[in-house]
């Protein structure tokens, strides 16, 4: 007698949901994708070669709830209704990274925060992938856990989590977990509540043991305020630029230390391949998580030394008439904004704007007055940005696309400058993602610099 499969459905058809479809697929389970929107050319492709049933444009909850566990994609809300409907039948409903960690025994750093985690988790797997280990790069960059572990599993895993893959995590645990730091950001889906929001961010910490890590940055006022409330059987190993009693990375007299019960090593700051404070802090959770899985100080110098920027943060696009042209688009709220600004050594033309969550713009009031001589806001509606900046700067300036920005840009910048695209906003108004703002910008960068060649 046959027995009977295992039902996993699916909700989304992006990276993660068609990850946890193969996954699910190679071990036997019975599987059904379902996407209220539609799967791209890619992601069909796959699903049509792997022989599983999709469908887009609706729900079919019949089918749905028929499911032994339902495999959710981190951008559909627990209040949507079909995940309502799915928990209400009792039906488990876990986050991708929760399906796949159950088909692996490798090792996990994770690595989450409002701001900076992206460039902390490539230069982490950077690290590691110099040093020669077997790892995966996942979450929010790289490829599908499932996926990977699906078809080809490695001994170590980098993971980018945000809050939202953080809701439906139980079972799974990291050996490794790093909060950079959390500030506001996507308060709209925790009742605009901060604690609520810290609260998801700190389920990184669930399931840690004795034996496992949790580095993170001692000066943060909120994690501070969690550590006060929360109990963990991790080792801690706090960084910051200070030397402080404690800290396992600091700042001494230009040189970065890093002590752990492991290794005691250092580095020259002005070595670290990235600049800015934000970025000291990167390279400081990255050397400590290299630190704890024994791989040697030398090979860690030299990764973070020849490390490539992430594109759309703080990138370096050209130089034009003596004008720095940088591509900050990553930079979705305040907190990171201000990291972009405390980067800038020179007169910065800053563009703002797109779709406002919620922003309270007086976190880089200061860095503003003292470091920016034009505002350029870019976005359907600037008004809010308009009323708030009106008279802390010299200029400001209204646009509604970015050739039109662009062009107020090159008017206001002059030789010594830099134009700055770091928006403290979402780009959904204007554009289908902060990648897209980023390269759009880039390109119109590019035209600005052949126009300017044209007329030598």
């Amino acid at each position: 007698m046959n027995e009977k499969k295992e039902i996993l459905t699916v909700l989304g058809g992006g990276e993660s949901g068609v990850g946890a479809a193969v996954l699910g697929k190679t071990k036997g389970m019975q599987v059904f994708l379902s996407d209220m929107g539609d799967i791209s050319d890619h992601y069909r492709e796959i699903l049509d070669s792997e022989g599983i049933e999709y469908e887009t444009g609706h729900h079919t909850e019949e089918r749905i709830l028929e499911a032994d566990v339902v495999v959710k994609s981190p951008g559909i809300p627990p209040c949507s209704p079909i995940v309502r409907k799915i928990m209400d039948k009792g039906i488990p409903v876990i986050s991708e990274i929760e399906f796949a960690a159950r088909y692996t025994d490798a090792k996990m750093v994770c690595i989450t925060g409002s701001n900076g985690k992206t460039t902390t988790t490539l230069l982490t797997y950077h690290i590691l992938k110099e040093a020669g280990l077997n790892v995966g790069l996942a979450g929010n960059v790289g490829r599908s856990l499932a996926y990977q572990v699906a078809r080809a599993d490695h001994d170590y895993y980098v993971i980018e989590l945000s809050s939202f893959q953080l809701e439906n995590m139980y079972d799974f645990k990291a050996d490794i977990a790093v909060i950079m730091n959390i500030t506001p950001d996507h308060l709209d889906r925790y009742d605009n509540k901060m604690e609520n929001y810290a609260a998801a961010k700190f389920r990184i910490l669930r399931n840690q043991t004795g034996d496992d890590w949790f580095i993170y940055w001692k000066d943060d006022p909120v994690i501070k305020q969690q550590l006060e409330q929360i109990q963990t059987e991790a080792m801690q190993l706090p960084f910051s630029e200070l030397q402080e009693d404690g800290n396992a990375a600091y700042v001494d007299d230009g040189i970065v230390r890093f002590v752990t019960p492991r290794e005691v090593w250092d580095i020259p700051r002005d070595r670290l391949a990235l600049p800015g404070l934000h970025n000291l802090y990167n390279s400081m959770a990255a050397g400590l998580s290299a630190s704890i899985l024994n791989i040697r100080k030398e090979d860690i110098r030299h990764a973070l030394e020849n490390f490539e920027a992430v594109e759309h943060r703080l990138e370096y696009v050209d130089t034009i008439a003596g004008v720095r042209y940088v591509n900050d688009s990553k930079a979705t709220n305040v907190n990171s904004t201000w990291y972009a600004l405390e980067s800038m050594t020179g007169p910065t033309v800053l563009i703002l704007g797109g779709k406002d969550k919620g922003n309270d713009y007086t976190e880089i009031e200061p860095l503003v007055r003292k470091k920016v001589k034009a505002v350029v806001c870019m976005g359907k509606d600037n008004a809010k940005l308009i009323d708030f900046f009106s008279g802390k700067v010299p200029e400001i300036r209204d646009t509604h696309s970015i050739s039109e920005a662009m062009e107020a840009c090159a008017m206001l910048a002059s030789d010594g400058d830099t134009v700055l695209l770091s928006p403290c906003c979402a780009s959904f108004d204007l554009f289908s993602s902060y990648e897209d703002r980023g390269r759009q910008f880039k390109q119109q960068v590019r035209i600005l610099r052949d126009r300017t060649i044209g007329k030598d």
